[in-house]
């Protein structure tokens, strides 16, 4: 053998070397994950972690479907980002029903509504601080909705609730909050009496722009509203839901979503594990595809309000997670799901899927889990500072 032959075969060796070790070392640092699983949470409850490129640092019992709980609304968060985009803004709006003279409108006050899920007390106050600068006071019928109307998160298609907070009968604290005296809500009140027969004027009185969807769906994932169902109504309801994120998932993942209420509310709903995971990617893919990330939509522990602001925020932990949590105690399910960003692994995806445990042992045991993934991987914190703006500030009445 030559001597060049020789010292070629030597550093082969080595190389062959090295790579068993660098093997053994992942294989066991992949069991040490592994346990952590059976450790914390119990080898019967379903986990799945992924990193970015797709190595899977933690299985167990992945492929089984189970009740996610508020974790559906991660789906739901993708799919009306798909459909309506990004900065989508709903608009309600007040239209004569009738002639206006006289501060009165002889007529219906119709509203005009999409399905704004952020149309509040405060939304509706503004409008009527504009009616009243049109010296707007007295409605000679009744309200009439046109569209589907949302109000104070819950559907109101009559317009009955909204009619007691225009007469000033309700919400005089958000009043208040929008920076006027209490007094002078029963001066700005609108008055509804009996009228005639009249003429439909179709005059557009003032509008409402919500936020952009993208800081709509941050602000309802914070505090996991319920909101998320009826939202879904404007881009087919919950089936239209499910039949789109089915069609983003690998076919093998497919028949492990099921989607009966988009808030997560229903008895029905299921999902596996890794399909919770391949969702979480394909809504970062999207985000990160407009310029976002995941923080733009989803809540990070530790800072942002809601469900999140006191999990894991302790300073070695706080602001590792982005993600989504789920509590349905009725049907014993308990989740938590969401993105790492590790220097080993980069983006590290997880999601548990608490089934048959008590709502609190549920969210011990995934905490203690995630401290455990946390130090294992070296998770950093996300680069994110909450907006500390009220989201009625991005919001628009003209």
């Amino acid at each position: 053998m030559t001597r060049g032959l020789w010292r070629a075969t030597i550093l082969r060796l080595n190389f062959i070397c090295i790579l068993l070790v660098s093997l053994n070392i992942a294989a066991a640092r992949s069991n040490e994950l592994q346990k952590l699983a059976a450790t914390h949470l119990g080898s019967d409850q379903g986990v799945l972690v992924q990193a970015e490129d797709g190595t899977v640092l933690v299985a167990q019992q992945e492929a089984r479907p189970v009740h996610p709980a508020s974790v559906t609304k991660v789906a739901t968060t993708l799919a009306l980002l798909e459909r309506l985009g990004y900065g989508h803004r709903f608009e309600t709006q007040f239209v004569a029903g009738g002639p206006v003279g006289d501060d009165s409108l002889d007529g219906d006050l119709v509203v005009r509504a999409n399905g704004d899920p952020f149309f509040i007390f405060e939304n509706a106050f503004l409008m009527l601080r504009k009616l009243e600068a049109q010296a707007l006071h007295e409605i000679k019928g009744d309200i009439k909705v046109e569209g589907p109307l949302v109000f104070n998160w819950k559907a109101d298609p009559e317009g009955h609730r909204l009619k007691r907070a225009l007469q000033g009968l309700d919400g005089g604290e958000a009043w208040v909050s929008i920076g006027e005296p209490s007094a002078r809500l029963n001066k700005a009140a609108l008055k509804f009496v009996t009228g005639g027969p009249h003429q439909t004027s179709g005059k557009v009185l003032v509008t409402n722009h919500s936020p952009p969807l993208g800081t709509i769906v941050k602000a309802l994932n914070g505090y996991s509203n319920n909101v998320f169902h009826a939202l879904s109504d404007r881009i087919g309801g919950p089936q239209a839901v499910e039949a789109m994120i089915r069609k983003r998932l690998p076919s093998a993942l497919r028949s492990e979503v099921t989607i009966t209420n988009a808030a997560g509310a229903e008895q029905l709903n299921r999902m596996s594990p890794r399909a919770a995971v391949a969702i979480l990617w394909e809504l970062r893919k999207q985000l990160r595809g407009l310029g976002k990330d995941l923080p733009d939509v989803l809540p990070v522990n530790g800072l942002d309000a809601g469900t999140l602001k006191k999990r894991l925020d302790e300073t070695p932990y706080r602001a590792r997670i982005v993600g989504k949590t789920g509590t349905f105690g009725s049907v014993g399910a308990s989740a938590l799901a969401g993105v790492l960003r590790t220097p080993k692994y980069g983006a590290v995806a997880f999601a548990v899927l608490n089934s048959g445990v008590p709502v609190p042992e549920a969210r011990r045991r995934q905490d203690a889990f995630l401290r455990a993934l946390i130090e294992a991987t070296g998770a950093e914190p996300w680069a994110y500072v909450p907006n500390g703006k009220p989201i009625l500030e991005q919001a628009s009445v003209d």
